[in-house]
């Protein structure tokens, strides 16, 4: 998922931008009101994180000002107030839910997997349906062993960061360092996936 957090204390959208994007979210970060509308109209997104209380305006504003140009892109609030007028505007405008300061990230990141449930994993013309526990190749299911399964759908799940291979030799029959770069070696032949061996630490699928 790909996400706008408006956010003007810097502490904390830095720490929220760390934290959602190792959680495998995409996320840009606008510091102001002016900010964020450019980056509305440069980006498509699938979710807004919207602070309420901002030095120049609200992400009252800013979410009115949107849906009048029809952007309907889901939306989280993110305040410190307590009013509830706010609040209810924030719902008749059309969010999706509030959260309200402080907060532990965690929390966050509790509400986005309950509200995007994506049980389907992409990665160039190959999906993992998490769910049914499948692979298809341009809409086709197609079985690539159990081992090469495993191993392939431990990096997707991880895309972008590096797998160790002491993880990887958890999805073998038989340990061993030859026994991994063949796997690997046959799933890339197979699916046309390419996975990055990262000297001395492990492999990858990079993210795009």
């Amino acid at each position: 998922m790909k996400l706008l957090l408006l956010e003007d204390d810097q502490i904390l959208s830095e720490t929220l931008e760390h934290f959602l994007t190792r959680a495998g979210y995409d996320i840009d970060v606008a510091l102001s009101m002016e900010e964020a509308e450019d980056l509305t109209y440069e980006n498509k997104y699938d979710l807004y994180l919207l602070d309420i209380s901002l030095p120049e305006g609200s992400g009252l504003e800013l979410l009115e000002a949107l849906r009048y140009a029809e952007d309907n892109t889901p939306t989280i609030f993110i305040t410190a107030m307590r009013d509830m007028d706010s609040i209810s505007k924030g719902f008749k405008l059309g969010a999706m839910d509030y959260i309200k300061k402080p907060f532990d990230p965690e929390e966050l990141l509790i509400r986005l997997k309950s509200k995007f449930k994506n049980d389907i994993l992409h990665c160039e013309d190959v999906e993992f349906d998490q769910e049914a526990q499948v692979l298809r190749k341009n809409g086709e299911i197609i079985d690539i062993g159990n081992v090469q399964f495993k191993i392939f759908t431990t990096l997707l799940v991880n895309r972008g960061n590096i797998v160790k291979k002491e993880t990887l030799y958890e999805c073998l029959d038989h340990t061993s360092d030859t026994a991994l770069r063949v796997a690997i070696t046959k799933i890339k032949q197979r699916l046309g996936i390419n996975i990055i061996n990262i000297r001395a630490k492990g492999y990858m699928i990079e993210k795009v």
